[in-house]
């Protein structure tokens, strides 16, 4: 070799590094007469390289041919073509762009002219699925795939060497004090650039506190989201492959984690917190040392610095390269993202995910209680949070709650009242926000009752006294208080005090907070995101004891799931994979207990809202007198049944109360079968019923039992699913679902099994709210009552008023049933259910023995069924499902003018179906689409789940008392996931 071919790159030597100029015409030519590939060049983006994807006539890929920068030599290019073959060899599993070689094994390379001078050129191979690049949100799953991916190649390289490693890059984070002095001056926004230079130097000087412990090895330094490569086998962005080699350097090992997390922050909707799952699954396969960790997110925020300088300057000395330019506002995000937060936050919190946090500081005991006079009687503990009995009945959401609660105990005789540290305040928290909101507490919050003195705890320093702040030295911590301006110090900034020495006179009525933080740390909030709250709460110790009430307890965290998996039948599966805790209902919010409010979409099970005051009253004056089986003679029972009887046509009006809707359905089979002596039951598919045996045994969806068609008992028969969408009839041809149902009877009665009934929904519920094809239900009716069967309609998730239009499901059809099977809304959560039928029916169960149920139709079972009918119709929330579901739908209507991905709003009312779908002719169903849909809309504080066979369908079917604000919310909220997640035209 010349002595050309055996030198590195040096950055600093460099004055540019434009990407060589070569045009789609030349890249041809070099890559036929060269390396022998006749193909069509189409040019890929690069910052200092230039890359072209070569393709057949047909435009079938074939290669990438990369054309090196003129400063990097063939010692550098080998050196990368052979990391890349070794991580190939180590990870199978991973696709990586490799060089492509010849018959004798040799790599299909050549140096050749360019106006710039000779460079290298040589043949990838092509990994198809595209680069997870782009706006796109990075789900959790894709996150934590990037680390592994990040984790692998550096396990990968630990012990490789080369000659061509030994190089100075910009992007090596080693040098990356040195990159942003030299390029700053690009920068031309004089505020951005002061912003850059001074995060360097504060990420730099935490660096170099650990960098002569940080393992060093090669990195391949770029595995970024623009060469992280998706599976073209996979519905959403994970990637498995790995392009350009071109960072491939020796540098600290952690850098490589980094890089990558760096990339993913300019994502929409992507902010530190989210990229937690990568350091996650990093650390599994490579772990991080504790040097490595402290090191972390400085080394991100000199990434990011560096990508604003290097960008700038790319841009200037390479104008035409319009990649580099088109960079520059994401790179800006990156750097915005990357010092949101102050790095010690962001280190303790990384700390934490991997399982090495500190310690939890503790405040000294003081020599000297802060607030003279005052002892721990005199003082009394406010409850703010979640499960605080004080937050009931929506006070929350009052902007005076804190002071009024505060001014309720010093009325009872307290001297002050406090709250508590660390706590997530539910006071805090909007009943709606797309951002989780401030709760957690940094300090804690007095009032006084009477005038106090505040004395200094022990020795310290008075760091700063104005009017309404204090703050002085307590240890190796800064204690701050502040209270109203009207309250000025006694002693000025400078001032050294000695323990009981007085510091301010506070008058009865003064409302003061305390913080107990790090002397030489950042300024903490009062109240933070409890995203980050473990990284601000590392930084602060809990005051309490400097007034004599004991710390805040740090138990060891044992985590609620893993308990509920140890002991509840893990067959009772949960929403969400990393659920919140929900501990609290209002309305149509649900409130978790880091003081996060989520608007619920889902629950049916609640018509009135969560915790209505009147149901709760009702229930507990009726707990306080009598609550016992419904053989007792008792008036609710009576009043209960004559009202829900008065709901339903004749001649429906006999009443069995039971506890589900589940037991309901079982019922309302065994009515039938009893009626009309006859043992076989038809059946919709795609219908779900309940998990008792006979319910189970209707139940055909394929969401809840993927076998559910092949293990249906022998008396069970189902027909088609009318399903005007994507059943196998659909839009006008649906009207041949009833003849064919119909017919199906008909030839099941010619066989010698007459059906005994026919049930199913009246509205199709289970598919995502679809409406049955005009006259089935009358049709499939006719044809059971010929042949002596029942009518048995299940309105357990549509009826009582959902509708909006109609309180029934059967109205919408204009049919009256033989039995009516209906739960859930009785009850507003209460387990309530019930049958309906004619005494008739209802007269023949006697030929099966009695029936009883301890609770069904209890007292307190009775109160609750009445009050809700009671408001239902006293709040008119029927009427609020033709209002706000009209104007809902209608919104998401508008949604599917934008959006792709969305194939059909079903239903009525406020039962309502978005069915997803990823092509318009063939609905295959969008269900990976769906499910992280699902998971985006939480994060964004929307409780959304799927629904249908596919678990394609956002079952929304929120509690009736949903107002127009929040729908529109809903819908707003909607819109955002789905362009976040790449789906908007």
């Amino acid at each position: 070799m010349s002595h050309d071919e055996y030198r590195t790159i040096d950055f600093f030597a460099q004055d540019a590094l434009p990407a060589p100029r070569v045009p789609p015409a030349q890249a041809e030519r070099i890559a036929s007469r060269r390396l022998g590939v006749t193909a069509r060049a189409e040019v890929l983006g690069s910052q200092q390289d230039a890359n072209f994807l070569l393709c057949s006539d047909t435009g079938t890929p074939l290669a990438v041919l990369k054309i090196a920068n003129p400063a990097f030599s063939p010692m550098e290019i080998e050196a990368q073509d052979t990391a890349a073959d070794l991580i190939a060899a180590a990870h199978p599993e991973l696709r990586i762009a490799t060089v492509l070689r010849r018959p004798d094994g040799s790599p299909r390379c050549a140096r050749v002219d360019t106006e710039g001078g000779p460079v290298i050129a040589r043949l990838l191979e092509h990994l198809p699925g595209g680069p997870l690049s782009g706006p796109r949100h990075l789900s959790p799953s894709t996150v934590a795939a990037m680390g592994a991916i990040a984790g692998k190649v550096s396990v990968a390289l630990r012990d490789f060497r080369h000659p061509g490693l030994d190089r100075v890059l910009q992007w090596d984070p080693r040098y990356a004090d040195r990159v942003v002095v030299k390029l700053a001056e690009y920068i031309p926004e004089p505020d951005r650039r002061a912003a850059v230079q001074a995060a360097t130097v504060t990420a730099w000087t935490q660096v170099q506190k650990v960098a002569v412990l940080l393992p060093c090895q090669a990195v391949h330094l770029d595995l970024t989201d623009d060469n992280l490569i998706r599976s073209p086998d996979s519905r959403l962005p994970m990637p498995d492959g790995v392009i350009d080699f071109g960072d491939l350097t020796w540098s600290w090992a952690v850098g490589e984690l980094a890089v990558s997390l760096a990339s993913m922050l300019h994502h929409d909707g992507v902010e530190p917190h989210h990229v937690l799952p990568a350091i996650r699954a990093f650390h599994a396969v490579r772990p991080l040392s504790p040097a490595e960790v402290e090191a972390l997110w400085p080394l991100v925020v000199l990434r990011a610095a560096g990508l604003v300088a290097s960008g700038r300057h790319q841009a200037a000395v390479d104008e035409r390269n319009a990649y580099a330019k088109a960079a520059l506002d994401r790179e800006w995000r990156i750097f915005e993202q990357a010092t949101h937060l102050p790095l010690p936050v962001m280190t303790h919190l990384i700390k934490d995910a991997v399982g090495l946090a500190d310690a939890p500081p503790r405040a000294d005991t003081p020599v000297r209680p802060l607030l003279r006079g005052l002892t721990p009687d005199d003082i009394s503990p406010l409850d703010l949070s979640t499960g605080a009995d004080s937050m009931d009945h929506g006070v929350w959401l009052e902007a005076d709650t804190e002071d009024r609660l505060a001014a309720s105990a010093l009325a009872d005789g307290a001297a002050a009242a406090v709250t508590r540290y660390a706590q997530a305040r539910l006071t805090q928290a909007p009943a709606l926000s797309a951002v989780s909101p401030a709760t957690v507490a940094t300090g804690i919050d007095l009032w006084l009752g009477r005038a106090t003195v505040v004395q200094a705890p022990g020795t310290g320093e008075v760091l700063a006294a104005a009017p309404g702040q204090l703050t002085v030295t307590y240890g190796p911590r800064a204690l701050t208080l502040s209270f109203p301006h009207t309250v000025h110090p006694v002693i000025p900034a400078g001032a050294t005090v000695r323990a009981g020495q007085d510091l301010a006179h506070l008058p009865a009525g003064t409302s003061v907070r305390l913080g107990l933080r790090d002397t030489d740390g950042p300024a903490v909030p009062a109240l933070v995101r409890p995203e980050y709250a473990t990284g601000w709460l590392a930084l602060t110790a809990d005051p309490s004891p400097l007034i004599g009430l004991p710390a805040a307890g740090h138990e060891e965290h044992v985590d609620l799931l893993d308990r509920r998996d140890a002991v509840f039948a893990t067959a009772q599966e949960h929403y969400y994979a990393d659920p919140p805790r929900i501990e609290r209902g209002w309305r149509h919010h649900l409130v978790s207990t880091e003081g996060r409010s989520y608007l619920d979409i889902v629950n049916n099970v609640t018509p009135l809202g969560h915790a209505h005051p009147r149901l709760e009253q009702a229930v507990s004056r009726q707990l306080r007198r009598l609550n016992t089986n419904s053989r007792f003679h008792y008036a609710s029972v009576v009043e209960f049944t004559e009202r829900l009887a008065a709901l339903l046509p004749d001649p429906l009006d006999t009443v069995f109360l039971v506890n589900s809707g589940s037991e309901a359905v079982d019922l309302g089979i065994r009515l039938a079968i009893g009626a009309s002596g006859q043992l076989d039951v038809v059946a919709l598919r795609e219908a779900y019923h309940g998990w008792t045996y006979a319910s189970d045994a209707v139940s055909t969806s394929l969401q809840d039992n993927p076998n559910a068609l092949a293990t249906r008992p022998s008396w069970v028969h189902t027909v088609d699913s009318p399903n005007s969408y994507r059943g196998r009839h659909r839009g006008a041809d649906a009207v041949r679902y009833g003849p064919e149902a119909a017919a199906m009877i008909g030839d099941l009665a010619a066989s010698g099994r007459r059906p005994g009934a026919f049930l199913s929904e009246t509205f199709y519920g289970n598919a995502g709210g679809v409406a049955l094809p005009e006259g089935y239900l009358a049709e499939v009716y006719a044809a059971v009552r010929r042949h002596g069967g029942l009518a048995v309609a299940d309105e357990v998730q549509v009826g009582y008023g959902r509708l909006g239009h109609w309180f029934w499901g059967f109205e919408q059809q204009q049919v009256v049933p033989d039995v009516v099977c209906v739960a859930k809304a009785m009850g507003n959560g209460h387990p309530l259910g019930a049958v309906i039928t004619s005494k008739e029916v209802a007269g023949r169960y006697r030929d099966q023995g009695y029936f009883f149920s301890s609770t069904g139709g209890s007292p307190v079972s009775s109160v609750v069924g009445l009050t809700v009918l009671d408001t239902l119709r006293e709040e008119d929330l029927q009427g609020n499902a033709v209002r706000v579901g009209g104007r809902l739908k209608s919104r998401l209507q508008e949604l599917a003018g934008h959006h792709d991905l969305i194939g059909a709003v079903h239903g009525s009312g406020l039962y309502l179906g978005l069915e997803l779908i990823r092509d318009h002719t063939t609905l295959d169903p969008a269900t990976e689409e769906t499910a992280e849909l699902c998971d985006r809309m939480l994060d964004l504080g929307v409780i959304v789940q799927p629904t249908g066979d596919h678990l394609n369908i956002l079952k929304i079917k929120p509690p009736l008392c949903i107002d127009a604000t929040a729908a529109d919310f809903f819908t707003d909220t909607l819109d955002r996931a789905l362009t976040q997640l790449g789906h908007r035209r």
